[in-house]
């Protein structure tokens, strides 16, 4: 099973993502409703691991947090990109959930990229160089912020590969604890 570990967004959020979408050329959008927040990646993951997995992430104990976003980038950069992103203020909570799914999955037997965590929103993806079109948009984004949210659970999703893209199925939702902190981006 190909497997990913992320935050979902609540569908207001969704919405206002979908709203961002404008034609530019060589821009694929990630549809609004599969916009998500990464904390690891895991790939492949046979049966019995993913059994030790769901039972690491079931012992994760962290406390719920807000978090606000709204700058808008590229990765790797404004030159050269490749992904249209929203970024994410990297706030403590956020940081100890990343740092337990990451030892959980490590726990469980699976090897995790050693990139460090960069938390963003992928908005969409772009097959050839950048173009005034994304210049305008990028420049028209600046500053623009979305409505805070609560972070109350983490998800394990199944992503499987379609002719229409990539679809992601829940596995299991993973609550966290009702107390927490807010994050300013």
């Amino acid at each position: 099973m190909r497997l990913f570990i992320a935050i979902e967004l609540p569908t207001e959020i969704k919405r206002e993502l979908g709203k961002l979408r404008t034609s530019i050329p060589g821009v694929r959008w990630a549809p609004p409703e599969q916009i998500h927040l990464t904390l690891a990646f895991l790939g492949d993951v046979d049966e019995e691991t993913t059994g030790r997995l769901t039972a690491q992430l079931a012992g994760i104990r962290e406390n719920t947090f807000k978090l606000y976003c709204g700058n808008i980038g590229c990765f790797p950069d404004r030159h050269r990109p490749l992904v249209i992103w929203i970024g994410v203020k990297p706030e403590p909570g956020l940081r100890r959930l990343a740092a337990a799914v990451q030892q959980s999955a490590l726990y469980a037997g699976i090897l995790m990229e050693e990139r460090p965590f960069s938390p963003h929103l992928t908005l969409a993806r772009l097959k050839l160089p950048a173009t005034a079109e994304l210049s305008a948009f990028l420049d028209r984004m600046s500053g623009k912020n979305l409505e805070p949210f609560s972070v109350r659970e983490f998800t394990l999703f199944q992503s499987r590969l379609t002719s229409q893209g990539a679809e992601h199925i829940p596995v299991r939702r993973y609550p966290l604890t009702d107390t927490g902190s807010e994050v300013l981006c």
